[in-house]
């Protein structure tokens, strides 16, 4: 799959050779610009081109280059299509791709060669195809109006639109006329006549007249010019096979006005029981439309006009495409159509009608067929019975009671209310109504256990009840129906409103990841695979089961991850339920954003595609994940640039010190070295030794700052090694005084051992250098003669080693500051000489290293005292 990502930077460009029917020339005049392509140095194959056993066509060919075809054994039958990925290691800059709206064959990548097409310019090849008007999306059913042909194998308009050019290749219609008598390959086509070619050759001409609209109004407003359109197209979805139509229809009327363009789906309680061949046609004519160009949108509710029209409203909707039946009120009272209701609920919008003469027959059909389902449901019918049969016993009770019909008829009704809420179709609450009358007569009335009435009030008494029954029983068959809808619809809302909350408090990838698979399978109860991306390819997958028992193989083969990497590559669903690599088991999509992509998921189907509804919420959730791993990436490559900006202050700031500070015993010592070899002879003995203890001093200042910025800078980089062993304190001790500045004699250090030997696990010369540096430092920050006294002790377990002093101190409010690095006792950097401020920041680091702790402290009555702690060692002791 490497060879797909050749050539990123650069995307091919389309040119189409576009005809109004089969015949003018497309191909040849194809060939031709191939030639001349390749006589200017361009490198040119083809890749898929049909001769159509034409002599001059196939005289063409020779001379190019040909890409082997992908030969594929569906049926018993061989078939030979394009071989994409062969194309695309060959890596041409030109490549011929004749059809371009073939159907592939099972077995390839994609289901459509312009799909092909797409991948071959994303990988930056030029691509010259051909095309016919009648494969056009927009313009099928029109042209299928003209011929008579419904064509099956279509281009989407947007492929046409935006090619980089269109070339209209056209002859005269007689002259093609002509041509197609004469060729036996075209013998089919013969029943063409002359008003139809011309017919077509119309609207070919005005399409690529739309094109160059299209583009040039898009130029317009891309170069900064206002373009302002009121016009916003609505077309009502079904699962209507004459919907497709429509969803054209509106397509064509959008693009003619530049307004915009929204397919509505009014979801009713009939959806769940919406057989497979119907959801899958709705759910075709839903990719049909967004392939035109369409916002899908999904609302919730049984009066499908109100939900239209109360949509319409609050989208802003100015124009409404519905398709109208032949279906009319068989009475002057009966139900009005559907587009009757609309019409009354939007007087204010205009509402176009497309005559659709086979919906009727489709809508009949399939009430039928679910009438005789629900008549047939065994269970319903002995629920009804048996209610009625309750219904009847109880009013025999009230009725031996001694109280009124009254409420006996209540029962009844009450009863039917019960049979409307328990059975799955309201014929069993109309027949429920209608028996109860009758059994009420039986039993109740006088005569009783006959179906005569002596009362002349009876009658009335009688409508009313199955008018009372019927409403009621209605009426609880519709709120039964909503609050399942709304219980539904709410659930997948708060899962989206609940996987928000959850993401907002995870911080880790894997976290992320974790939240979004669980919600996901509490939305859609499936199993699923999920690859982040690990520098723009799939990292390893992670497999999350409804339950335990799922096994993760199938969806974990390596077919499987090359869907993956393709989804990732090209930002692009694919698998089951797809046009591309569709015998995968699994539906893969991109957890991306605007500006990347941060993983892929896969969805087990197994025959069970996802609703348009589950599929909105999907990507909702996806994109609510694909946010969260943003902001992660965000505040990870924040704290990485946080860390780095950090190490360059720090190594600013050693620059700037180091600069300064080794300025000045540098400049000390070049001075007395050249003072003592231009004037050594006329220098005295005493001046000669101040001046060597001068530049010992500097030296060995110079040494020890070396020995700390070495130090500071292993600790930065993590490759501070301690090398411990055994040692004896006070032996550490009285070895790190031997290398304090000379300038301890102007100071009183007293060193008190303890009264035990106490061994220590040390590095000695790490701890050396930390003894070193707090001597120096009290050296440095108190006055002559101070005192500084050295103490040991053991406790619990510790050694503990104390430096105090009795020069001014440290105040309170800077206590917490003397660790850090470059703190010198200022509030600002140190930049004079000898206070590069590393020290103690760099003793605190070497105690953490091994184990102990650095505190500060007051001196009563003044002074400063550091005492740290340090792991000791125990040794036995053998006569």
């Amino acid at each position: 799959m490497e060879e797909i990502l050749q050539n990123p930077d650069r995307r091919g460009h389309l040119k189409i050779f576009f005809g109004y029917a089969a015949g003018v020339g497309k191909t040849y005049a194809m060939l031709q610009a191939a030639h001349a392509a390749q006589q200017r140095g361009i490198d040119v194959v083809a890749g898929y081109v049909e001769p159509h056993a034409r002599p001059q066509t196939a005289e063409l060919l020779h001379g190019l280059e040909q890409i082997p075809n992908l030969t594929l054994n569906e049926n018993g039958k061989i078939l030979k299509e394009f071989n994409l990925d062969a194309a695309i290691k060959r890596n041409p800059t030109l490549i011929l791709v004749d059809e371009l709206s073939h159907s592939n064959a099972a077995g390839c990548r994609h289901a459509k060669r312009y799909q092909d097409v797409e991948e071959l310019l994303k990988a930056g090849i030029d691509v010259y195809t051909t095309v016919n008007v009648q494969h056009i999306e927009s313009l099928n059913d029109i042209v299928a109006a003209i011929t008579g042909i419904f064509v099956g194998e279509r281009v989407p308009d947007s492929v046409f639109d935006h090619a980089s050019q269109v070339e209209l290749i056209d002859i005269e219609p007689q002259e093609l006329l002509e041509r197609l008598q004469t060729d036996a390959v075209y013998n089919e086509d013969q029943a063409k006549s002359v008003e139809n070619l011309i017919a077509l050759r119309e609207i070919a001409l005005r399409r690529c007249a739309d094109r160059i609209n299209t583009l040039s109004e898009e130029a317009r407003i891309k170069n900064g010019a206002e373009y302002h359109t009121d016009e916003h197209i609505l077309v009502c979805l079904s699962p209507a096979p004459s919907n497709m139509k429509i969803i054209r229809t509106a397509a064509r009327m959008a693009k003619a006005f530049r307004g915009s363009f929204t397919a509505l789906y009014v979801e009713t309680s009939d959806f769940a029981v919406m057989d497979e061949e119907d959801k899958k046609r709705l759910r075709s004519n839903m990719r049909l439309a967004q392939q035109l160009g369409a916002t899908i949108e999904t609302v919730y509710g049984e009066d499908v006009p109100f939900q239209i029209a109360e949509f319409a409203r609050l989208s802003g909707i100015s124009k409404i495409v519905i398709g109208r039946s032949t279906a009319t009120r068989k009475f002057i009272f009966g139900k009005q159509t559907l587009t009757e209701k609309l019409i009354a609920q939007a007087p204010n919008l205009d509402i176009h009608i497309i005559p659709d003469s086979t919906s009727e027959l489709f809508y009949k059909a399939k009430k039928e067929r679910r009438k005789q389902e629900h008549l047939l449901n065994t269970a319903d019918i002995i629920k009804s019975v048996a209610m009625i049969v309750i219904a009847s016993v109880i009013g025999y009770g009230f009725w031996k009671l001694g109280m009124s019909e009254s409420n006996i008829i209540m029962v009844y009704i009450l009863g039917v209310l019960f049979i409307s809420v328990i059975t799955t179709h309201r014929i069993y609450s109309l027949i429920s109504s209608i028996v109860s009358v009758f059994v009420f007569n039986f039993l109740f009335t006088e005569p009783r256990y006959t179906l005569l009435a002596y009362e002349k009030d009876y009658p009335v008494t009688f409508v009313t009840m199955f008018v009372a029954a019927f409403l009621t029983g209605s009426l609880a068959i519709r709120l039964k129906k909503q609050a399942k809808q709304a219980a539904y619809a709410a659930y997948r809302t708060k899962i989206l409103f609940d996987t928000n909350q959850l993401l907002e408090g995870v911080k880790e990838k894997d976290q992320i990841i974790t939240v979004t698979a669980t919600q996901l399978i509490k939305l859609l109860g499936r199993d699923m695979v999920i690859y982040s991306a690990e520098k723009d390819i799939p990292g390893d997958p992670k497999f999350f089961a409804v339950s335990g028992e799922s096994e993760s193989g199938d969806y974990l083969s390596e077919k499987e991850k090359a869907v993956a990497f393709w989804v990732m590559k090209n930002n692009k669903h694919a698998g089951a339920t797809t046009d591309t690599l569709s015998d995968a088991k699994c539906l893969y999509l991109s957890i991306r954003t605007s500006n990347a992509v941060y993983g892929v998921i896969g969805i087990v189907i197994k025959d069970k595609p996802l609703d348009a509804f589950e599929n909105s919420i999907l990507l909702s959730i996806l994109g609510e994940c694909a946010l969260a791993l943003e902001n992660e990436k965000n505040a990870r490559e924040k704290a990485e640039a946080a860390l780095v900006a950090q190490k360059e202050k720090l190594r600013a700031n050693l620059l700037r010190s180091i600069s300064h500070d080794l300025r000045t015993p540098l400049t000390s010592i070049s001075g007395n070295a050249s003072n003592l070899l231009s004037n050594g002879e006329k220098i005295d003995d005493e001046e000669k030794k101040q001046l060597y203890s001068d530049i010992y001093d500097d030296s060995m200042w110079l040494i020890n700052l070396v020995e700390n910025l070495l130090s500071v800078t292993k600790i930065e980089e993590g490759r501070l090694n301690i090398r411990s062993q055994a040692e004896l304190l006070d032996e550490i001790i009285a070895e790190a005084l031997q290398h304090v500045s000379r300038k301890k004699t102007e100071h009183k250090i007293c060193f008190q051992a303890s009264d035990e030997f106490i061994l220590v696990k040390v590095d000695a010369r790490l701890i050396m250098q930390v003894i070193i540096n707090i001597v120096d430092n009290a050296i440095k920050y108190t006055q002559k003669d101070s005192r500084i006294e050295i103490t040991t002790r053991k406790e619990q377990g510790k050694a503990i080693v104390r430096i105090a002093d009795n020069g001014p101190g440290i105040p309170d409010e800077r206590k917490p500051l003397v660790f850090e690095m470059f703190y010198n006792g200022t509030k600002s950097i140190a930049d004079s000489r000898r206070s590069l401020g590393l020290g103690l920041s760099l003793c605190k680091s070497i105690i953490a290293a091994h184990g102990g702790t650095l505190e500060l402290s007051d001196n009563i009555p003044h002074g400063a005292v550091f005492t740290f702690s340090l792991p000791t060692e125990e040794v036995d002791l053998h006569e």
